[in-house]
């Protein structure tokens, strides 16, 4: 593409998102500032681990698509597989048995915790959560009340929403979905408070749902016994255990589900994002068998027209190949661990500036005194060619989450912006005034 049409597509784009999308979209953004954002236009991908925009400008990805992209961009099996699909058949009758839903449904019972057997296949995170709140209601109607934790994030449908707890996104659409508490994440005792107040009211606890690794609350890691004493309280109060690893599952955290890395197995699992192996919106809700048996008698009672269509389950099939064949998830693990030691090494050397660097596999953040900081690091690195971002919660926590194909000379490329950035930031900073 020549400069003049790079430069059309870019009017057009910026044009049609201010009057026919939202132009808030153009004025927000968390990697740059306003009027560098609205020249920005993505393109193509720019192999396995990069995108180009209009003008051929390429930018090393370190968000990944808030987790999409972990068998990388465009992966040349994952898209075989969905081609070779929408050749054949890109979408099923609905009434006849789909084969792909069925391969699907028992590879991830095969590959997830322990008693874990049917699966609910839905096109987002959001829609998985949705299926997991009503199997726990339908699963025990005298036990309605569910909980939360601070900081979650579990998607924006009036049910996910209300299990969700960032009041900025909650207070426009009124009154939430009744029976929904929250605790502090992290905080067994709390959650033990939370649970026999209820069981005091006759209002007793059906289910707990948590993130094992709160993404978009800020990349919140909790205690190594957190989620087994999670698992113990479920167990004592006879509560089902719903983990959200739509951000965290599918190898992002060093094992293919974060709740190996605790030996917690969950009663119902929610998988999207990187579940389509970044070529088709994908998601799942995996659960026990005595759960599901609730939709048995009648399995129309919870249903999606396009969930579990032939192209998602041939890209979640191929796509669970890859993680498994090129032993992603062990990957991650390794370079996650030396990114982050090389991130805190940088944080160190630039004292200040940012307040911590944490992280398990290649879900990494970078956190700062507050967001201006934050949104400063992040231009930085655009300007680098590196794409990061803040998260859905604020911009004073940076995510560090590139696919887990990222090459160890990108690795270290990575880490070598982070160190120069914050060290820019650091030199502009007038100097504190003695006496």
């Amino acid at each position: 593409m020549d400069s003049a049409q790079a430069d059309w597509i870019t009017r057009e784009t910026v044009t049609n998102f201010r009057d026919h999308v939202n132009p808030g979209f153009l004025e927000y953004r968390k990697a740059t500032d306003p009027a560098r954002a609205a020249a920005v236009v993505e393109w193509a991908d720019a192999g396995p681990n990069s995108y180009r925009d209009v003008t051929g400008r390429t930018y090393l990805d370190c968000l990944g698509g808030f987790g999409i992209f972990n068998v990388g961009h465009r992966h040349p099996k994952v898209v075989k597989a969905v081609t070779d699909q929408l050749r054949r058949q890109p979408l099923h009758s609905q009434d006849l048995l789909d084969p792909l839903r069925a391969m699907l449904a028992k590879t991830l019972a095969m590959l997830a915790p322990d008693g874990l057997e049917y699966s609910f296949f839905c096109n987002s995170g959001t829609e998985a959560v949705e299926g997991a709140l009503k199997l726990a209601r339908a699963y025990d109607p005298s036990k309605q009340t569910i909980v939360g934790a601070t900081k979650g994030f579990h998607g924006k449908s009036y049910g996910s929403l209300s299990a969700s707890a960032k009041a900025e996104f909650r207070r426009p659409f009124g009154p939430m979905l009744p029976n929904i508490e929250h605790v502090p994440f992290n905080d067994l005792p709390a959650l033990h408070d939370m649970m026999t107040s209820c069981r005091a009211v006759g209002e007793d606890v059906g289910a707990v749902l948590l993130e094992p690794i709160q993404g978009e609350g800020g990349v919140n890691i909790p205690d190594d016994d957190y989620l087994p004493g999670v698992r113990a309280l479920c167990n004592e109060f006879g509560a089902l255990l719903i983990l959200d690893e739509v951000q965290t599952g599918m190898g992002r955290t060093g094992k293919m589900f974060c709740c190996e890395h605790y030996g917690v197995a969950p009663d119902l699992m929610c998988l999207a994002k990187a579940f389509g192996g970044g070529v088709v919106p994908a998601g799942a809700v995996i659960g026990r068998r005595e759960i599901f048996a609730k939709l048995f008698d009648n399995p129309f009672l919870h249903t999606s027209t396009f969930g579990g269509n032939p192209l998602a389950c041939a890209a979640a099939i191929a796509t669970i190949n890859v993680l498994i064949e090129e032993r992603l998830p062990e990957r991650a693990a390794t370079l996650g661990a030396r990114m982050l030691g090389e991130i805190q090494k940088a944080v160190a050397h630039n004292s200040g500036v940012a307040v911590a660097a944490r992280g398990k596999g290649l879900l990494m953040a970078l956190e700062f005194p507050d967001h201006a900081t934050g949104f400063e690091f992040a231009k930085h690195m655009l300007d680098r060619d590196i794409l990061v971002s803040g998260t859905l919660v604020n911009a004073r926590t940076i995510r560090i989450e590139p696919p887990l194909t990222i090459a160890e000379e990108e690795a270290g490329r990575v880490c070598q912006a982070i160190n120069e950035s914050l060290a820019e930031i650091s030199q502009r900073r007038p100097a504190p005034v003695e006496g």
